[in-house]
């Protein structure tokens, strides 16, 4: 099973579409499944409010996990880490129209622009790409 079939695996096991993005790469990162599930808990929803969509606050985090020095003296890393996220939001939306839930979901439109599973594909899609080099 490759990380798309797991994180849409797990969307359909009622993780939330942050949840099954992180958790599909939790293995890669080196982390407990069930630690990167509850940090990741809370950005589902577009973080609870229909915010950024919860497939894009995934990526934030699996990038940052694995691009992160994590070095709490002099961290290094911000920069790379923040142009490798502005590349994924920017391929998530030209893939999607958007990186906000509520506008994905058509909430004041009525046209759906992607479905929850869609964009959890798309997510990992692109972090495969960006960090793994697998396309």
């Amino acid at each position: 099973m490759d990380r798309k079939e797991l994180a849409l695996q797990l969307h359909h096991s009622k993780f939330n579409c942050a949840q099954s993005v992180v958790c599909a790469f939790a293995h890669v990162m080196g982390y407990d499944p069930q630690t990167v599930f509850k940090m990741s808990e809370a950005f589902g929803f577009g973080m609870g409010n229909m915010g950024t969509c919860g497939a894009v606050s995934g990526m934030a985090m699996v990038i940052g996990m694995m691009k992160s020095d994590g070095d709490l003296d002099d961290p290094k890393t911000k920069k790379k880490c923040y142009n490798l996220m502005k590349l994924a939001q920017h391929r998530f939306e030209e893939k999607n129209g958007s990186v906000i839930c509520k506008e994905i979901k058509g909430v004041e439109t009525g046209k759906v622009l992607r479905s929850c599973d869609g964009c959890i594909e798309d997510a990992v899609a692109i972090l495969d790409e960006l960090l793994l080099d697998i396309k």
